[in-house]
């Protein structure tokens, strides 16, 4: 692995919670999403259904060499309304959704290939919750970058022996065809780790691609925004009237992104359309008070988007909430 690991600069991303103004109350009926916590995950109710959010841990980003269409004394800017300077600490989340016969995995995290001490955490995080690789019987991949894809493999093996591997059929396609490096300029590491992560799985038999919009899971629905990458996704859980939106890395720097939707970051494969999925998610997300949830937000990396006017808009994470019974007052 250390071979690999000089040619991947740390593909990875960064976020900070986004002070908002306070509103005046609206009488709008909201679902409690909050259970009962337990150590090494954050745990909310969707319908009938359980998300735990799992930190992988995290990274350190330098927003001057990773960021587009912006430039430093604008980072500088907007990090300073959130109390934050550059470089900044990147979060991994992984979410776990418990499904009647399934017990999934939303992206893996980044496994061996930041390093040590840089991510890599995923698995204490499972075994907090009582839970073996083993035990995964569905992994739900956002898109094949390394801090998604990169807990599939240790070693170059199958870390989840009996999981299928859910992916964008555009990925698969376009990582695995090296014309598209050369055609692209993208960095041939990312080629690099989708090979290395994704063909234990695809030799075995357990890959299962999907284009479009289509359901995965039952209750599971996926739909391709290429932009980020070509396959990235969007995964949408309902479950009794309620749904959350796990959205990959539509935004990697919430004291940026939020307000500037229009910054993009280097690891976006096509900087506009990743520009166009983003501006279009947080208007659809805050129009429809969408529950999401975000690999690179602050852990949990769950809450809403809220439009603030113009073109911005800020994050309202999930309450904290520890306690046990009704958690209506």
């Amino acid at each position: 692995m250390p071979g690999i690991n000089k040619r991947i600069a740390a593909v990875l991303l960064a976020a900070a919670f986004f002070p908002f103004p306070l509103a005046q109350a609206q009488p709008v009926s909201v679902p409690q999403h909050v259970v009962q916590q337990q150590a090494g995950g954050y745990g909310v109710q969707v319908g009938d259904v359980r998300v735990t959010s799992l930190t992988d841990g995290s990274v350190p980003q330098n927003l001057y060499e990773l960021f587009r269409w912006t430039k430093p004394e604008h980072i500088d800017r907007l990090l300073a309304r959130n109390f934050q300077s550059n470089p900044v600490e990147a979060s991994i989340n992984a979410f776990l959704v418990t499904l009647p016969g399934h017990l999934v995995l939303v992206d893996t995290g980044s496994g061996q290939l930041f390093g040590p001490g840089k991510g890599g955490r995923l698995m204490e995080s499972l075994a907090a919750q009582g839970i073996g690789p083993q035990d995964i019987t569905d992994i739900l991949l956002t898109h094949a970058h390394s801090d998604h894809a990169g807990g599939l493999v240790r070693d170059g093996q199958r870390v989840f022996p009996d999981a299928v591997v859910y992916v964008g059929k555009p990925d698969i396609d376009f990582f695995f065809n090296e014309d598209n490096q050369k055609k692209t300029g993208y960095d041939q590491a990312y080629f690099d780790i989708a090979r290395l992560t994704l063909t234990p799985y695809l030799k075995a038999g357990k890959v299962r691609t999907f284009s479009g919009t289509q359901e995965v899971l039952p209750g599971m629905t996926a739909t391709v925004h290429p932009g980020h990458t070509p396959g990235s996704a969007f995964y949408r859980l309902t479950s009794q009237g309620e749904s959350i939106t796990f959205v990959g890395d539509i935004i990697h720097v919430a004291a940026v992104q939020f307000p500037d939707p229009d910054v993009t970051i280097t690891y976006d494969e096509d900087q506009a359309r990743a520009a166009s999925v983003r501006k279009a998610g947080f208007a659809s997300f805050a129009r429809e008070r969408t529950l999401i949830a975000a690999p690179h937000l602050p852990f949990p990396g769950i809450g809403h988007v809220r439009a603030t006017g113009g073109n911005g808009y800020d994050w309202v994470p999930v309450t904290y909430t520890n306690r046990e019974g009704n958690l209506h007052p």
